[in-house]
């Protein structure tokens, strides 16, 4: 399990919405931080890994809890 240092919730927001919440959140964190954000759109398993390739930072993990999705992202840039 991955110790997370920010959690952001986005239960029942729709794409692109989480995203961009991330977007904002992860530009506060410091670097090597790592984000859990929750959501219970689906798009968010695609919408992540490829926010993740276009901003330079790490996708880690995809979980699902229920009709809860889980995703870590570390900061790198």
């Amino acid at each position: 399990m991955i110790a997370a240092d920010q959690t952001l919730d986005t239960l029942g927001l729709f794409c692109p919405i989480p995203v961009i919440l991330a977007s904002k959140k992860i530009k506060q964190m410091a670097l090597g931080q790592i984000l859990e954000l929750l959501s219970d759109d689906e798009g968010i398993k695609k919408d992540m890994p490829a926010w993740c390739r276009n901003s330079g930072n790490e996708f880690l993990e995809f979980l699902q809890e229920g009709n809860v999705y889980k995703v870590y992202v570390r900061k790198k840039k």
